[in-house]
């Protein structure tokens, strides 16, 4: 599935017409419940099922790196690398139905890679006690939060993901671009250096032909039209 991931994102990041990626599961119950447990004895030698496990680690990696937005349309539980999944997301929108959660201490595991996007999404106390109890979270308690955006019915999954993912693609896709890799970068420096990193990039974005547009059509009261660049 990681690979099938990945070769999905680089297809949807060289297609000019793709303007969000919106990420789901295949089935009405569940989004993503992980890795496949009766592979975890690495039947293909160490090595190998070593770089698979860093595989997923490249995956959750390369959401973050895409010049485009991403959203979770999360039609089900999303538990364990499931989760991480959500989490490497830009924004994401679940059913109410949904539980998240990572269970894998329930099955003498530990969730490694996820739990570094988790610790970047909730305070150290909230974070110790998912991975530490593998307690499973309602859709509703995770949107309070800060793991989901939104959380409809079943009957609405559709229209909430479309909305939003439409509000996204009426962006100047060269600032989303710009906007999420500086938010990204600056989250991990500390507070002086994000700043001055900051600045440089706020530079860089008045001189967007994008960034023109859309002063001129805020100044002329009309819809800006996008060029993105």
């Amino acid at each position: 599935m990681v690979r099938e991931l990945m070769a999905a994102l680089e297809r949807a990041e060289s297609d000019a017409a793709v303007r969000v990626v919106v990420l789901t599961g295949a089935g009405e119950k569940v989004f993503c419940a992980g890795g496949d447990l009766g592979t975890m004895a690495g039947d293909e030698g160490f090595l190998a099922t070593h770089e698979g496990r860093r595989a997923y680690g490249r995956l959750l990696v390369r959401f973050q790196e895409l010049r485009k937005p991403t959203v979770a349309r999360v039609n089900g539980h999303a538990l364990a690398g499931g989760l991480g999944l959500v989490l490497a997301c830009d924004l994401a929108v679940a059913v109410d139905t949904a539980d998240l959660g990572t269970p894998e201490i329930d099955v003498g595991l530990f969730p490694m890679m996820m739990m570094a996007l988790l610790q970047r999404h909730l305070g150290r106390k909230r974070a110790l006690e998912l991975v530490l109890t593998g307690d499973r979270l309602p859709a509703r308690e995770a949107l309070t939060l800060g793991l989901l955006n939104r959380v409809v019915p079943a009957a609405e999954l559709d229209g909430a993901v479309s909305t939003l993912a439409g509000k996204l693609a009426g962006k100047s896709q060269a600032v989303l671009a710009l906007g999420r890799r500086a938010f990204f970068t600056a989250e991990d420096l500390p507070l002086p250096a994000a700043l001055e990193y900051l600045s440089s990039q706020l530079s860089l974005n008045v001189l967007a032909d994008d960034a023109g547009e859309g002063i001129s059509a805020f100044l002329e009261k009309r819809p800006p039209k996008w060029h993105d660049r």
